[in-house]
């Protein structure tokens, strides 16, 4: 197995994305660590896993709070002696909020989640993986933070923002045996959309969002 003994950490794990990475990184052999908000689905998933031979612990963790992070990272190492792997996946949307509908609290809560609870776990990490002389971190990104109109102007700030850490942190570390990589993906069936149910682009015309978006076949399903 690819993973065999391997300690992954994984953030919003408690469904979509971050459900079917925390699975698969089992099926190949890795302890994992499962972090997510919503403490029934955390829950699923590690019994999940369990039931089908893994290891999983999961950890009720609010990526926002600096006082969670430190939790989860300390979880992995006390429990099994190390990390190998961090999956900064856990993220929200922005209701497709256009940049003179945005407010400081929206900006914030955006950011909050999806740029600065990456970077502290990446920061909680870092030392861990630097005296192991090997760790792999990957970013959640999204094609909004390649493109500038495929979500609202919070959104696509963050995301862009993740992009520039990950490239940061890729080439700084790189030496360190420490590889960081981003993943963007389109269109994806999770619940990350619970957080914009009603979302109202008739202000922004025809050109709210840029060519693209629809040219996939299908959505992505987790």
């Amino acid at each position: 197995m690819k993973l065999h003994n391997k300690v992954a950490v994984v953030t919003g794990a408690g469904s979509g994305m971050g459900k079917e990475i925390v699975k698969l990184f089992s099926q190949e052999g890795a302890k994992v660590v499962l972090a997510d908000i919503v403490e029934n689905g955390l829950n699923e998933v590690v019994n999940e896993i369990k039931g089908l031979g893994g290891t999983a612990i999961g950890v009720v963790a609010n990526v926002a709070k600096e006082e969670d992070i430190q939790n989860l990272i300390d979880t992995a190492v006390n429990e099994f002696g190390s990390i190998d792997i961090l999956v900064n996946n856990a993220g929200i949307m922005d209701k497709m909020t256009a940049a003179a509908d945005v407010t400081d609290e929206l900006w914030e809560r955006v950011f909050a989640v999806n740029v600065t609870g990456p970077m502290r776990a990446i920061r909680k990490a870092l030392p861990i993986m630097t005296k192991q002389g090997h760790g792999v971190i990957i970013n959640t990104a999204s094609i909004g933070g390649l493109f500038g109109s495929r979500a609202g102007a919070a959104y696509t700030a963050s995301k862009h923002a993740v992009i520039g850490l990950t490239k940061n942190v890729g080439y700084q570390y790189a030496k360190l045996g420490i590889r960081c990589n981003a993943i963007a993906p389109g269109g994806v069936e999770t619940n990350i959309m619970t957080d914009s149910p009603n979302l109202d682009t008739s202000a922004l015309g025809p050109q709210q969002a840029m060519a693209g978006m629809t040219l996939n076949p299908r959505m992505g399903q987790r």
